[in-house]
This record gives structure tokens, C-alpha cells and sequence, in this order.
């Protein structure tokens, strides 16, 4: 494994839009932001957080999730996810990532990843694919 510290930190923005809304992603019916898209934005932070110490060839799946979301946040507003990746086990990274607006927590998500070899997984699948 490279250099995946525990520490390691990364902050994304989103500026929410209508394609980020429950009612667009199907996941409620209100113009607001959406919970996929919270776990999303999560996950992209996520994977941006270890992308400079993952050795070549590497790249992370997500396999688990657990999201807290506990304030609705409109169009046109701006949200911020904090990342930090709490430790790794073997293979297995441990995130925990804050949404905020305006100062303001709006979620909450601990998220798992996987490091895996690229190629590998690229195989395996194609071997899985129907004929």
C-alpha cells in the first residue's frame, strides 16, 4: 500500500442545482438536496483524499456506507465535505466526512473503501459478464 496515513484530509464543494435535488434522483419528492447526492459528494472526496499516495495501478471501491443527513439544503446554496481518513486495515480504508453549510453540519457519512489493483478488478468483471 502507499502512503493512505490516517490524517489525511480533503475538502470538496458542491454548489447544489436541480439535478442535485430528492426529486430529481428520485429519492423524494422536495427541491432539495438530495441524500445520493450527499453520499456522492462524500465518496468523491474520499477517493480524492488518497489519490496522490495510491501506487500506480491502484484505485479504491466503495463497499459500505452510513449517512446521516440532518438539515435540507436548497438550490443554489454551497455545501462542503470534509474527509478524513481515519485508518486503514490491511486493504480497507475508514472515512469519516462531514457535509456543512454555512457553517453548518447537514450530514454525516462513514465510508468504507477497498484498495484494489486496477486491472484485477477490470478482469474479474469482464470474466463475470454475461456471454
Amino acid at each position: 500500500m502507499g502512503r493512505c496515513d490516517p490524517g489525511l484530509k480533503l475538502t470538496r464543494e458542491l454548489e447544489v442545482r436541480e439535478e442535485h435535488t430528492a426529486t430529481a434522483l428520485g429519492s423524494g419528492d422536495v427541491p432539495v438536496l438530495g441524500t445520493p447526492a450527499v453520499l456522492a459528494l462524500a465518496e468523491r472526496a474520499c477517493v480524492e483524499a488518497i489519490a496522490d499516495d495510491l501506487p500506480t495501478g491502484e484505485t479504491s471501491v466503495g463497499t459500505w456506507a452510513e449517512i446521516e443527513h440532518l438539515k435540507a439544503t436548497p438550490v443554489g446554496r454551497t455545501v462542503l465535505a470534509k474527509a478524513t481518513l481515519l485508518g486503514h486495515h490491511g486493504r480497507r480504508l475508514e472515512f469519516n466526512v462531514t457535509v456543512e453549510e454555512g457553517g453548518e453540519t447537514v450530514a454525516r457519512v462513514r465510508h468504507r473503501r477497498v484498495l484494489v489493483t486496477r486491472s484485477r478488478f477490470l478482469e474479474k468483471l469482464q470474466a463475470a459478464a454475461p456471454a
